[in-house]
């Protein structure tokens, strides 16, 4: 019997085996975390206020995923000339999902806290999968005890509502509530554009708070690096991504689409500078909701642009001595 193709171990195509995150190994037990990056599912959505679904999103960006774990070693970008995620260089794993507790935000809020405390004790860069957008209020009050952050959302919503019929931890709630921590430095906040779940106060509000507010046309007219340049230099990044943030065109797998986003390689050029401008400490990606995607193309970019983010982010990190 023909032995060929095995002789170095399986093939193991993006299509045969579990969906974890690229394919990366998967840590059950949280005390025993020991990788560069946790990746952590946040199947929360109890804080939309119009098409739920997002708490299916970790799992469809996992499968998507799979697509980048074609198994050369890495991911080669000839035109930066660099292999990101080399896999003798870097470790990576999938943690799984905080537990949910349906109905329940505030245990659900806390569980995914405690996941990312978990990850960050560990030393891990921690990269939470959505969810809706509320779930980054856990997140981040997960840093409390890290030191200085500011925040960088990519968005078509501000998300900075304050309170709406004693909802205080909604998807329209989370910039506002970190703006409120002593330990977010400020807050910028791009691809904000047309109508919005927030009113003029709550723009109003975010100003003052420290935010600075970029639309996606003042961003193609100014131009990538003018908005860098408006981001403080040296510090800590916390980076949350909403997919609606992008054009539906291209991502019309989410629960508020908002036309007029970006498209794939200006959140990337954003991000590979953020990398290079500074640290980026902790990630999330929220509101992708599968239902809504039927081609899996909203998933794939989620994928896709989570792979790029966390091989720049390390690679940085490798290349800053």
């Amino acid at each position: 019997m023909s032995t060929h193709g095995y002789e170095s171990g399986r093939l193991n195509l993006p299509f045969v085996g579990i969906s974890t995150f690229g394919k990366y190994p998967y840590v059950e037990n949280w005390d025993a975390i020991d990788a560069d990056v946790a990746v952590i599912g946040a199947p929360f959505d109890f804080g939309t206020q119009w098409r739920a679904g997002a708490r299916f999103g970790p799992r469809a960006i996992r499968e998507a995923s799979t697509l980048f774990s074609f198994g050369h070693g890495g991911a080669y970008d000839h035109e930066d000339d660099v292999t990101y995620l080399p896999s003798d260089e870097v470790r990576i794993v999938d943690i799984g999902d905080a537990d949910i507790v349906h109905t329940d935000t505030l245990k659900s809020h806390a569980n995914i806290e405690l996941a990312v405390r978990t990850a960050l004790a560990a030393g891990a860069l921690p990269v939470v999968l959505g969810g809706d957008h509320s779930v980054n209020i856990p997140c981040i009050e997960a840093f409390d005890d890290q030191g200085p952050i500011h925040l960088v959302q990519v968005d078509a919503h501000l998300d900075f509502v304050d309170e709406r019929h004693g909802v205080t931890r909604g998807h329209g709630n989370p910039m506002r509530r970190a703006a409120e921590k002593a330990y977010v430095s400020g807050l910028t906040q791009i691809g904000i554009r047309n109508v919005s779940s927030t009113a003029r106060e709550g723009y109003e509000d975010a100003r003052k708070m420290g935010s600075d507010i970029i639309s996606v046309r003042q961003f193609r007219k100014i131009g990538v690096a003018s908005v860098l340049e408006r981001i403080p230099e040296g510090k800590r990044y916390y980076l949350t991504v909403d997919i609606d943030g992008f054009d539906p065109s291209i991502a019309p797998g989410t629960g508020t689409p908002s036309h007029g986003g970006f498209l794939y390689y200006e959140v990337l050029e954003l991000i590979d500078g953020l990398a290079k401008r500074g640290e980026i400490v902790g990630i999330d990606l929220v509101e992708v909701a599968p239902d809504y995607d039927p081609t899996g193309t909203t998933a794939i970019l989620a994928a896709q642009l989570l792979m790029n983010t966390i091989g720049r982010v390390l690679h940085c990190r490798q290349n800053s001595g």
